[in-house]
C-alpha cells in the first residue's frame, strides 16, 4: 500500500492518508474531507469517504455512523470497514476485489459530466436566461405557448455553449488544473481526454446548429458570440488564449455572461412577441450591470489559482499585483456597481420598483461588505468560497433587474 494525497472538490485542504499495518489507512479529518484515492495492490481506487463528528465503533457501517457519502457510488463495494479512534481518526480498508456495475459506471460518469460542466455556471445561465426572457413581457396576456417555446429555444443552446466553454477550458488547462484543481474529471481520471474532447465537440456543434435551425438572428448572434468568446479565452492560438491576458480575460467573462445572453435573449423574445427591436431601460441596465459584475468575477476566479498560474507563467492580475490588492479592487468595483444600481433604481417610474430596487441593492452591498471582511485572501478555500458567494449575488441580481423600469 502507498500513501496518497488527494484534493477534495469540497475543500481546498487535503486528506492525509497514513500507512497503517497490513492494508488499512488512517485518515485524519481536521475538517470534513470527502474525496480520496487509495492504491490497492496495482489498482487505484477513487472513493468518497465520510467524516465523523463522533467516535465510531470499527464494526459500524459508515452510512449509519457518519455523514452520507456524496455520490451515488455504493461505498460498501469499496470499503471493507470504516471506523474511528478516540482522536477522530478514520480507518479505511479497501476490499481486495472491486468490480463496477453498469449502474455504478453510469453514475460515476454522470458525476464526472456534471463536474465537467461547472454546475454553478450552468445554473447562472439558466437563471439569467429565465429572467431575461421575462423582461419583454408587459402583461399576463403576453404569456403564451409561443413565448415558452422561444424560452426553450434560447435555454438549450446557451446551456450547451456554457458546457462547451467550461469543457474547452479544462481540456486546454490540464497541466494547470493538476496544481489548482486536481479534483476535476480530466485530472482525476473520471473522464479520459477523449471523453472530454467528445463532450466539448458535441456541445459546441449543438449550440450553433440549434440556433441555425431555430432561425432566430438575435439568438444565433448571441450564441455565436458566446462560442467565440469561450474559444478565444481558452485556445492557445496566435492573438488568442485571452485568459493569459488579464484585461482580455475580464473582457471575455463580460462577453460570456453580459454582452451575449442579455441582449440576444431579450430581442429573441421580442421577435417571438412580434415587437420591434428597440433599446429599453431594463435591457440596457441588465447588460451593463451583468457585464461589469462578470468582469469582476473573472478577477475573483483567479484568486485561488495563484500557485498554478504562477508555476505555468499565467500572469493574471493576482499573480502580477498580489491577491490582496486585486481582492480589494474587485470589492470596490462591485460596491460601485451597486451604488449605480441604487441611483438607477431610484429613477424608476413606479414606487414599488423604487423601493425594491434601492433597498434590494443596498442590502446586497451590505452583505458583500460583511462577507469581504471575513475573507483570508491567502487561503484558496476562503477565496474560492467568496467566488461562489459572488455567483449567488449574481443570481439575486437577476431578480432585481425586473424592478428597473
Amino acid at each position: 500500500m502507498t500513501q496518497t494525497l488527494m484534493h477534495s472538490r469540497f475543500s481546498s485542504g487535503f486528506l492525509h492518508l497514513q500507512r497503517r499495518e497490513r492494508s488499512g489507512f488512517l485518515t485524519s479529518f481536521p475538517t470534513r474531507r470527502r474525496h480520496a484515492t487509495i492504491l490497492n495492490k496495482d489498482k487505484e481506487l477513487t472513493v468518497r469517504v465520510v467524516s465523523c463528528d463522533k467516535i465510531l465503533d470499527s464494526t459500524n457501517n459508515s452510512s449509519r455512523s457518519c455523514e452520507k457519502p456524496i455520490n451515488r457510488t455504493n461505498t460498501s463495494t469499496l470499503l471493507q470497514t470504516l471506523g474511528a479512534s478516540s482522536e477522530g481518526e478514520v480507518i479505511i480498508q479497501p476490499k481486495a476485489e472491486y468490480e463496477e456495475t453498469w449502474d455504478s459506471i453510469f453514475w460515476r460518469k454522470w458525476d464526472a459530466f456534471v463536474t465537467f460542466g461547472r454546475p454553478y455556471s450552468v445554473l447562472g445561465s439558466i437563471i439569467g436566461i429565465s429572467s431575461v426572457s421575462l423582461l419583454p413581457l408587459t402583461s399576463v396576456g403576453d404569456f403564451s405557448l409561443a413565448v415558452f417555446v422561444g424560452f426553450v429555444q434560447a435555454l438549450i443552446p446557451f446551456v450547451c455553449a456554457n458546457i462547451y466553454a467550461s469543457g474547452i477550458n479544462q481540456v486546454v488547462d490540464v497541466e494547470i488544473d493538476k496544481i489548482n484543481k486536481p479534483y476535476l474529471p480530466l485530472v482525476s481520471g473520471d473522464f479520459s481526454m477523449g471523453e472530454g474532447k467528445a463532450v466539448v465537440s458535441a456541445t459546441g456543434f449543438l449550440c450553433l446548429a440549434m440556433t441555425i435551425m431555430f432561425g432566430s438572428l438575435p439568438l444565433f448572434l448571441g450564441v455565436l458570440g458566446y462560442f467565440l468568446y469561450a474559444t478565444a479565452y481558452s485556445v492557445e492560438l496566435p492573438f488568442l488564449r485571452w485568459k493569459t491576458k488579464p484585461f482580455m480575460a475580464a473582457f471575455s467573462m463580460a462577453g460570456l455572461m453580459g454582452l451575449t445572453i442579455q441582449p440576444s435573449v431579450y430581442y429573441h423574445i421580442q421577435n417571438v412577441l412580434g415587437r420591434p427591436m428597440v433599446l429599453t431601460k431594463p435591457v440596457v441596465f441588465a447588460t451593463s450591470f451583468i457585464s461589469v459584475f462578470s468582469a469582476v468575477l473573472a478577477m475573483i476566479k483567479d484568486l485561488p489559482d495563484v500557485e498554478g498560474d504562477r508555476a505555468l507563467g499565467n500572469l493574471t492580475f493576482s499573480v502580477r499585483y498580489g491577491q490582496e490588492k486585486v481582492f480589494n479592487i474587485c470589492v470596490g468595483i462591485m460596491l460601485a456597481a451597486y451604488a449605480s444600481a441604487v441611483v438607477t433604481g431610484s429613477f424608476s417610474s413606479l414606487l414599488i420598483c423604487k423601493l425594491v430596487s434601492v433597498i434590494g441593492h443596498t442590502a446586497l452591498a451590505f452583505l458583500l461588505m460583511l462577507r469581504a471582511k471575513s475573507i483570508d485572501v491567502n487561503d484558496p478555500e476562503s477565496t474560492q468560497s467568496f467566488y461562489m458567494f459572488a455567483f449567488q449575488l449574481l443570481y439575486a441580481e437577476y431578480v432585481l433587474i425586473h424592478f428597473i423600469r
